[in-house]
């Protein structure tokens, strides 16, 4: 039950990017469903590879590098074509710092 709310909510971030990112498009709510589903794959299985093996810059960049990874996958999803287009590095950078505040509101409304 845990896995489907927090695709639900990752679904809704995606989906609010495009408001304030100009550099995303998503192809309607089917498009957000697919690209949810697969960054949390990808956040559930990569990234804690990524963080793991660039550790040294992460922790000199006291944990800035995360925001770098995080950009890094959703750039990589964009670029599969699933149903979300990213143009930039730098789209795809303030698109994974908008899902990312996004969800922890979400969250955090839920928890509370």
């Amino acid at each position: 039950m845990r896995v489907i709310i927090s695709w639900i909510i990752l679904t809704v971030s995606v989906l609010v990017v495009p408001t304030f990112v100009s550099g995303v498009r998503i192809q309607g709510l089917g498009g957000a469903i697919v690209a949810a589903a697969v960054l949390g794959i990808l956040n559930t299985f990569i990234k804690p590879v990524l963080v793991f093996l660039t550790f040294p810059l992460t922790f000199l960049t006291l944990g800035l590098f995360i925001l770098v990874i995080n950009a890094a996958l959703f750039y990589v999803v964009g670029k599969l074509e699933l149903g979300i287009r990213v143009d930039s590095f730098w789209s795809s950078f303030w698109a994974s710092l908008i899902v990312t505040i996004v969800s922890s509101i979400i969250y955090w409304l839920i928890l509370t």
